[in-house]
């Protein structure tokens, strides 16, 4: 007897979906490690930034006070006695009519309130003594990056969940961080199921095809920020594709197939499910491509059952199983990233459904243009090498025409947004 499947609205999917989401783990690493990894923890700094107050120039460091009578017609004079560089530690405290030669980063000695920078400065030996003589007056602070101008210490710099970019990098360098406390990637078991599938390597034969979804699977879980551990290919044979999936779930944090999930003869992912005693939490989604893309929680692993068609499997994972990711990888906008573009090709496909249209951004005169990828059904594998976002298109519409304005979730985006 065939299964009724009643579709339900996308944002419903994922509402089911969401309530079985689980965090990640973590984990340490070498800062050299750390690059694209998401951050496991605040992080604070545990000094004040500078630490101390220090010179931004080249020049002399001195009181103030001292220049209170200095003009054009009365330069005032100092005795220079020290001469301190970048990482050097002053060791004079200055009295009256004394200065430091000091130079950019340099600690500023006790005693100095201010730096002069060498060019409006005069120096000279006079009783065999190094001097300077200064015309103008200074105030108190001038010239002087005081400690924690930048950051204070205790001050939260940076959240949990944040990628880590070189910007990052060199702040948990500045703050020593050596070891990177970050979100362990979770690994996705994949497996390909279908009596059909060669493997890359082989030759085709009549009624086969070979296996790229398993491929482009294991792509967009790197590019989604985890690992994947590949359970080969299924033939449509209940029992050893049962205990393959059984086995899998074992070793993994989350589990995908690729076909199977239909209402065929060969379609065993639904009696798997209930042998497994999972627990469905959807099996049709009002949406094109990928309406077939079924979704179940045993225990604390989540089961994507995936379309076996090229098309609808890549957008079923980027709807469905990239925010679970995300969301593991304490990401705070695990769903894709949507902006407003104006559409560059008509569209004139009907739309009972809500659809995702491959497609790809030019920007032209600050204007984002999108255009269509290729051909547009979910058995297609083309049209997936020129595709960087997906337009959103709602359901009971019967058509855009070029001009019309509409939605992209951008793909390649690390930033997300925090809802769907």
């Amino acid at each position: 007897m065939v299964e009724m499947r009643k579709p339900i609205p996308v944002q419903e999917a994922i509402e089911h979906l969401w309530s079985h989401r689980q965090q990640g783990s973590t984990e340490y690493v070498s800062i050299n490690d750390c690059d694209d990894r998401r951050l496991g923890e605040n992080i604070i700094a545990n000094h004040a930034v500078p630490p101390f107050n220090k010179s931004p120039y080249d020049g002399f460091a001195f009181s103030a006070e001292d220049t209170f009578q200095a003009g054009l017609e009365n330069p005032i004079e100092f005795e220079v006695v020290e001469h301190i560089g970048a990482g050097q530690v002053p060791t004079i405290r200055l009295g009256q009519g004394q200065a430091t030669r000091i130079m950019t980063g340099a600690k500023i000695p006790e005693g100095a309130d201010c730096v002069a920078m060498f060019e409006v400065c005069k120096t000279y030996e006079k009783d065999n003594k190094s001097c300077m003589s200064i015309k103008r007056r200074m105030k108190a602070g001038q010239n002087i990056i005081e400690e924690g101008s930048e950051v204070i210490e205790g001050e939260k710099l940076i959240d949990r969940g944040t990628l880590i970019n070189p910007g990052v990098k060199a702040l948990l360098a500045t703050f020593g961080y050596s070891k990177i406390k970050v979100a362990k990637k979770p690994v996705i078991g994949v497996i390909a199921t279908g009596t059909e599938l060669l493997d890359v390597d082989e030759i085709l034969k009549p009624g086969k095809i070979r296996n790229s979804n398993a491929y482009m699977i294991e792509s967009q879980i790197l590019r989604a920020g985890a690992e994947y551990k590949y359970f080969g290919k299924l033939a449509d044979e209940f029992e050893p594709s049962f205990q393959t999936i059984k086995q899998a779930l074992e070793e993994v944090d989350i589990l995908i197939t690729t076909g199977g999930v239909s209402v065929g003869d060969f379609d065993l992912m639904p009696a798997i499910y209930e042998e497994l005693g999972a627990s469905v939490l959807f099996n049709k989604v009002a949406m094109r491509p990928g309406s077939v893309t079924t979704v179940a929680s045993n225990g604390d692993k989540l089961l994507f059952g995936l379309s076996g068609n090229p098309s609808a499997c890549y957008v079923g994972f980027e709807l469905f199983v990239r925010p679970i990711i995300q969301h593991n990888l304490f990401s705070h906008k695990p769903f894709l990233k949507r902006i407003k573009g104006t559409l560059a090709d008509d569209f004139p496909k009907p739309n009972p459904f809500t659809r995702f249209v491959r497609n790809y951004i030019t920007y032209e005169n600050g204007k984002v243009n999108v255009r269509l990828a290729g051909m547009d059904k979910s058995n297609v594998v083309t049209s997936l090498a020129h595709t960087t976002g997906l337009m959103v298109l709602p359901g009971g519409t019967r058509g855009f025409k070029s001009g019309d304005e509409i939605e992209v979730l951008l793909l390649n985006d690390s930033e997300g947004q925090l809802e769907f």
